[in-house]
């Protein structure tokens, strides 16, 4: 189990980016939180096996149809979090 935060830059906010990050996590069997942040990015907080985080991460640079990610940065934590399920906040 590995703890990573991505943060997600470009066209993130206002369509949907939170909600289909937390139906992706939940696919990949992740738990963790996603959140708008007040520059306009997207914070991910992700728990879970490391090639579900790689997949995710490739997903996060994708995203939704309506989204247009500019840059994602990825930083592995040093410690879990414990999150129970994958939250939006």
């Amino acid at each position: 189990m590995e703890c990573w935060k991505l943060l997600v830059s470009g066209r993130v906010q206002g369509i949907g980016y939170r909600m289909a990050v937390r139906r992706e996590g939940h696919r990949l069997g992740l738990q963790g939180l996603v959140r708008n942040l007040m520059d306009g990015s997207v914070e991910v907080l992700a728990e879970g096996d490391p090639s579900a985080l790689s997949e995710l991460e490739r997903w996060c640079r994708r995203g939704p149809p309506l989204a247009e990610v500019t840059e994602v940065t990825v930083e592995r934590l040093s410690t879990l979090r414990g999150f129970l399920d994958f939250d939006i906040g």
